[in-house]
């Protein structure tokens, strides 16, 4: 950079990764930071728990981070011999007071011989580097650098079109899932969803390019969202098997995480709140509408999945059924507002999303002519206010 900051130019790292709202505090995984400038060793000291500030100089400079990396989840970052991934805000510093600055990245192949077959599958604009290659990837500032996560494997690829972009499927671990039937499968989701946003069929999507990010792992599951990708973790049972038919429960499981985390490409990531515009990375971001985004996105999840018919309305009435007796037991129960439980952590406003929700769906079930196949063929409408929303 041609303008350091002159007292020294302070680098920081993320407390909290946009989609996942807790605190991670990524910086105690941060075992080592030094720095050079024009080649020679400069002074780093750490101010707080997540800023470095290199000592005034005159020239480039390097900072270099070594850090702990052995979380399978999606939040994080996790390199051995069989795969490599990272989500951004867990590795990425920010230049304070630059942050609107272009960033060009190198990720560089490993040197082992167990790597020699690996490829990279992100979303991340390339700039020099071959499709599914190492080498250079670009973003035009620090926020999109951190929302294209990497991985990198020899992961299994499929392809599908829906909203006239391509999307890939890059799926990593041992597994013996039919890929070509999962890309069947998420493309009928997809356009789905698409549509609904579109408002007609046959819609159009937002972006040129969209990746699912799959780890089929032993018993791990979560999935984050990220504005033209997202990252799953599934159970290798749930990916669908060579020759069978239907729906299998675990498949149908995997499907509705995937359709939950696609229905967040407008509801969160363009859909958002003004306390997220823009994200304050370095300290814990409170709004009122948390369960609207998460508890709508949930509605919409296993719904779409019976509209667009890879599961039945008999199937959909049983996960409905689920998440009453779920919400139904003691350590669910929560008197709190809608409101008041954004503002807490996921644990408690999850729960109350999903309670009003499955009274919207109770309610509109009884009041159209023709029951619960009319309600799953209808956008759902706001509740009146004051109106079932104790």
């Amino acid at each position: 950079m041609p303008d350091l900051h002159p007292a020294g130019q302070a680098f920081r790292l993320p407390t909290w990764t946009p989609g996942s709202y807790l605190i991670r505090e990524f910086a105690r995984h941060f075992v080592d930071v030094r720095a050079e400038c024009a080649g020679a060793p400069v002074a780093v000291r750490k101010t707080s728990r997540d800023v470095w500030q290199v000592a005034p100089c005159i020239g480039s400079v390097f900072l270099i981070a070594e850090a702990y990396a052995f979380d399978l989840s999606v939040r994080a970052a996790y390199p051995d011999q069989t795969r490599g991934y990272f989500n951004g805000p867990s590795v990425f510093v920010w230049l304070v007071e630059h942050e609107e600055r272009p960033c060009d990245v190198e990720i560089i192949a490993p040197m082992s011989d167990a790597c020699h077959n690996w490829r990279v599958a992100t979303s991340l604009p390339r700039s020099g580097a071959e499709p599914y290659g190492f080498g250079r990837y670009a973003a035009a500032n620090y926020d999109e650098l951190i929302d294209h996560p990497v991985e990198m494997s020899s992961f299994m690829l499929a392809h599908f079109e829906a909203g006239g972009a391509r999307h890939d499927i890059a799926v990593s671990g041992q597994h013996h899932g039919d890929l070509e039937r999962l890309a069947r499968d998420f493309a009928r989701l997809a356009q789905s969803q698409i549509d609904l946003f579109g408002g007609a069929p046959v819609s159009r999507v937002p972006f040129d390019y969209y990746l699912f990010q799959v780890l089929a792992a032993e018993a791990a599951r979560g999935g984050l969202e990220h504005r033209a990708s997202t990252s799953l973790v599934c159970k290798r049972d749930e990916l669908p098997q060579p020759g069978a038919r239907g729906v299998s429960e675990e498949y149908r499981d995997l499907l509705g995480l995937a359709s939950h985390e696609y229905f967040l490409i407008w509801n969160v990531k363009r859909i958002k709140p003004a306390a997220f515009v823009p994200y304050d990375l370095t300290r814990e971001n409170y709004t009122a509408q948390l369960w609207a985004l998460e508890g709508i996105t949930s509605y919409y999840d296993d719904l779409t999945l019976v509209r667009c018919g890879l599961i039945g309305a008999s199937d959909y009435l049983e996960l409905i059924g689920r998440s009453i007796t779920t919400l139904r037991t003691p350590a669910e129960q929560s008197n709190a507002s809608r409101s008041r439980a954004s503002r807490q952590s996921p644990p408690s406003f999850r729960p109350r999303s999903l309670r009003v929700l499955c009274r919207l769906r109770l309610r509109h079930a009884r009041a159209a002519p023709g029951g619960a196949a009319t309600l799953l063929r209808r956008r759902p409408q706001p509740a009146a206010a004051g109106k079932g929303q104790r």
